[in-house]
């Protein structure tokens, strides 16, 4: 019987010691040097110092974290919104009755997501926001207006970052309500149109209820994507040797500067135990039962 009760535990052990290395134990780590003084001047003979790092980065004004985790807030609230309303009406238009060619039009769609991130950040930065020879600064000389450097200020190079990532996730998003639209029984549309409801009134009582429970996890799974977005706002604003003039900052890249740069690395430890601890509240959050398996 002990036999028994044991063998699975053997079998997963593996496992277990595995996702303890490369998991469990990086975090208790960083944790662990969240408490202590360590920087460039401390490397070996850091001291412990308590919550001394967290009452910098959540108690102090200009420390910087608060105004990136603003920054941070509003970048995944305005990302999230737009994301899903454009996605939705773009599915919706490809689901047209009658449209031609849709399939060309979804594989076109496609090529933006399935760019390597990189490559796409770097092209947009040099092709599309260059004060030189960017397509849009070509745009607004052709309509008789002066250039302007879309990263050199921080309200501009925010909404510059956030176009760009619409149009790299945005195609993720159609796919998933695409994918979707295909469930929804026709027949409650043929019904509704006998009902004599609209455009508006099919949309709002069968399209998007139906659509909720499917799409949900996408929009889940997106928002922490965006949340803890890094390559964008780092490689348009503040790659090394490229600086834009814009000193936009989220908790990533705040983390990422008080490491790599300033070499703070006890409070870079805990801004990155702050944001686990976001990030795990988030989760439950929205991972908690409805309806009778809450009860």
């Amino acid at each position: 019987m002990k036999k028994k009760k044991a063998t699975p535990w053997l079998y997963s052990f593996p496992a277990m010691l595995l996702i303890g290395i490369i998991v469990v134990f990086p975090i208790l780590y960083t944790g662990y040097i969240s408490t202590t003084n360590m920087n460039l001047y401390h490397w070996s003979d850091f001291e412990f110092i308590g919550l001394e790092n967290y009452k910098r980065a959540l108690l102090k004004v200009d420390s910087g974290f608060l105004s990136a985790l603003y920054t941070t807030l509003l970048w995944t609230i305005v990302n999230m919104v737009l994301q899903v309303v454009i996605a939705y009406l773009i599915a919706v238009g490809l689901n047209t009755e009658g449209l031609k060619l849709k399939r060309v039009y979804k594989t076109l769609l496609m090529f933006p997501w399935a760019m390597p991130a990189y490559v796409s950040i770097l092209l947009w930065r040099v092709g599309m926001y260059n004060t030189e020879f960017g397509l849009f600064n070509k745009i607004l000389v052709a309509l008789g207006l002066s250039k302007m450097d879309f990263l050199a200020q921080n309200g501009s190079a925010f909404w510059a970052c956030l176009i760009l990532n619409l149009w790299m996730a945005l195609p993720f998003m159609i796919m998933m309500i695409d994918g979707a639209l295909q469930s929804i029984d026709k027949s409650m549309y043929e019904s509704a149109v006998l009902e004599g409801a609209g455009f508006i009134q099919k949309n709002i009582y069968i399209t998007i209820p139906s659509l909720r429970k499917i799409v949900a996890p996408a929009v889940i799974m997106t928002t922490f994507t965006t949340f803890k977005q890094f390559d964008i706002v780092y490689l348009l604003t503040k790659q090394k040797g490229s600086l834009s003039g814009a000193d936009l900052q989220t908790i990533i890249t705040y983390a990422h500067q008080n490491a790599f740069v300033s070499n703070n690395y006890g409070l870079s430890s805990a801004v990155s135990i702050v944001i686990f601890g976001i990030i795990i509240v988030f989760s439950l959050v929205t991972n908690r039962p409805e309806g009778r398996e809450r009860a």
